[in-house]
C-alpha cells in the first residue's frame, strides 16, 4: 500500500460517523409500517425527530428559511472533521482534500438523479448563480429575464452585466396566487424576444415560498432558443424532484438551508454543453474539455464543511426525503388553513399543494410587515423575517422538522389576535 492510499483509508475512517445514537434512528423502527403521508401527521414521531436538535428556548424559530439549524449528530461529526483536519494539518490538505471532494459531490449528484460531471460544490447559492450570470459571454443588446420576486444579489449580478457589457434585463411579475401552470409560463414567455439570453426562474420563490412549473418553462424557453437558469436554493432536501428531468441548463442551491449541512456549502449543476462555455470567477489551471472541475477553483476552504456533506445526506436518506416533504407540506397547510379566511389576514402562498412545501408569507392588512415581525418577536417570542417589496408584504414563515403543532397554534393564535 503506497502512502497515498494509507492516508487516504485512515481519512476516510475519520470521515465515517454513526447515526445509530440519533433519536430519529430509534424512533424510525417504531413507524416502519406508517406511509410517508400517514407519518406527517404523526406528533409524537416528530418530537423524537426534535431531539435530535439543541434549540434555544427564548423563542419559537419559524425562521428556517436563512439557515437550517443542523441536527446534533450532524454537528457531532462536523466538530469530528474539523479535529480530523486540523490534526493531520497541511499533510490532509495536500493529499486527499481533492479526493473527498470528489466523493462529496458524487453523493450529493446521487441525490439530486444527476452525476458528479456535471456537479461541483460551492459555498452558497449566490456564489454559484453568479458564475452562470458573470462567466457567460455577452455582447451588446443580449437581453436576460428574471422577475421582481427573484433574490436580490442575482438580480444585482444582472445589473453589473448589463453596465459592463451594455446587455439589457427585463424584469417581469409573478402573482402570488397563479391560475395555473399556464399563466406563469406565459409570463416568462412574452417576455422573450430574438435577443434573449438566458431565463432565470426560481424554483421556489424564497419570499413566498411558492413552487414555479420549471420544467414547463424549461422546455417554452428551448423552443425558443434561450437557456434557463434555477434558483433552487430551497429546494434541495426541502422536497422531491430529479433535477435532470427539469431540463433546466443551471441549477443553484444553499446546501446549508433544507439540507441542513454547515453554513457555507453550496451546489451548482451545468449542463455538459454548457461546461466549456462559461468563464470561472476563479482562474483555474487548465482543465480538459468538459471539465466542471474547472469552475471549482476558489482557493482554500473550510474543507471539513464540505465533508459534513455526506453526514447530512445520511441522515437526510435515514429521514427519508418522502417523510420530509410531506411533514414540511403538513406543516404548513396546518397553520395557513386556519387563517386563510380569516378577516384582515392575508396569505401570500398558494393554496393548491403542489405549490407549496413547508414555506409560506402571511401578512396583517392594518399592519406593516416589520411592525409583524417585531410584535410576533416582542409579545408572543416568535422569531420571523418581514418581507416588503415584490407585491408580497408580510413575513415569511418557515417551519422545520422540529416545529410542533404547539408552536404554529401560538403563531395562529397570535395572528388572529393581531388582526382582531
Amino acid at each position: 500500500m503506497d502512502k497515498r492510499d494509507f492516508i487516504k483509508k485512515i481519512s476516510l475512517a475519520a470521515l465515517a460517523t454513526p447515526l445509530y445514537s440519533s433519536s430519529l434512528n430509534t424512533s424510525l423502527k417504531n413507524v416502519s409500517n406508517y406511509s410517508a403521508s400517514k407519518l406527517a401527521a404523526k406528533e409524537d414521531f416528530w418530537l423524537k425527530v426534535r431531539q435530535d436538535y439543541k434549540l434555544k428556548p427564548d423563542y419559537i424559530n419559524l425562521e428556517s428559511g436563512y439557515y437550517n439549524i443542523i441536527p446534533t449528530p450532524t454537528l457531532d461529526a462536523m466538530i469530528k472533521h474539523a479535529k480530523m483536519v486540523n490534526y493531520q494539518g497541511s499533510f490532509y490538505m495536500r493529499t486527499v482534500q481533492w479526493d473527498n471532494k470528489k466523493r462529496m459531490s458524487e453523493k450529493l449528484a446521487n441525490i439530486l438523479g444527476s452525476t458528479a460531471k456535471n456537479v461541483i460544490i460551492t459555498r452558497n447559492t449566490t456564489e454559484s448563480l453568479d458564475m452562470v450570470i458573470k462567466g457567460m459571454d455577452w455582447n451588446i443588446g443580449d437581453e436576460a429575464i428574471y422577475a421582481e420576486q427573484d433574490y436580490g444579489a442575482m438580480k444585482v449580478m444582472f445589473e453589473q452585466v448589463a453596465k459592463r457589457f451594455s446587455t439589457v434585463n427585463k424584469i417581469v411579475s409573478i402573482p402570488n396566487h397563479p391560475k395555473s401552470d399556464d399563466d406563469i409560463v406565459e409570463i416568462y414567455a412574452k417576455a422573450i424576444t430574438p435577443k434573449t439570453k438566458l431565463l432565470m426562474v426560481c424554483h421556489m420563490i424564497n419570499i413566498t415560498g411558492q413552487i414555479l412549473p420549471v420544467k414547463k418553462i424549461c422546455q417554452m424557453a428551448h423552443k425558443k432558443g434561450v437557456q434557463v437558469m434555477v434558483d433552487g436554493a430551497h429546494c434541495v432536501g426541502h422536497f422531491n424532484f430529479n433535477i435532470e428531468d427539469l431540463e433546466c441548463d443551471y441549477y443553484g442551491s444553499s446546501l446549508h438551508k433544507w439540507l441542513a449541512v454547515p453554513l457555507g456549502v453550496g451546489m451548482l449543476y451545468v449542463k455538459d454543453k454548457h461546461i466549456d462555455t462559461l468563464w470561472p470567477l476563479f482562474a483555474d489551471y487548465n482543465q480538459e474539455p468538459g471539465n466542471i472541475v474547472k469552475l471549482n477553483h476558489t482557493g482554500t476552504l473550510p474543507v471539513h464543511h464540505d465533508l459534513t456533506i455526506e453526514n447530512a445526506i445520511d441522515y437526510y436518506n435515514m429521514l427519508g426525503a418522502d417523510r420530509k416533504e410531506k411533514r414540511m407540506r403538513y406543516l404548513q397547510e396546518y397553520w395557513t388553513s386556519k387563517v386563510r379566511n380569516y378577516s384582515d389576514i392575508i396569505v401570500n402562498t398558494p393554496l393548491d399543494s403542489h405549490r407549496a412545501c413547508g414555506i409560506a408569507n402571511v401578512g396583517i392588512a392594518s399592519m406593516t410587515p416589520k411592525e409583524l415581525a417585531e410584535r410576533l418577536m416582542s409579545k408572543y417570542k416568535i422569531f420571523t423575517v418581514a418581507i416588503n417589496y415584490a407585491n408580497v408584504k408580510g413575513c415569511r414563515i418557515s417551519p422545520n422538522v422540529f416545529t410542533t403543532l404547539e408552536e404554529l397554534d401560538v403563531l395562529v393564535n397570535a395572528l388572529k389576535e393581531m388582526a382582531a
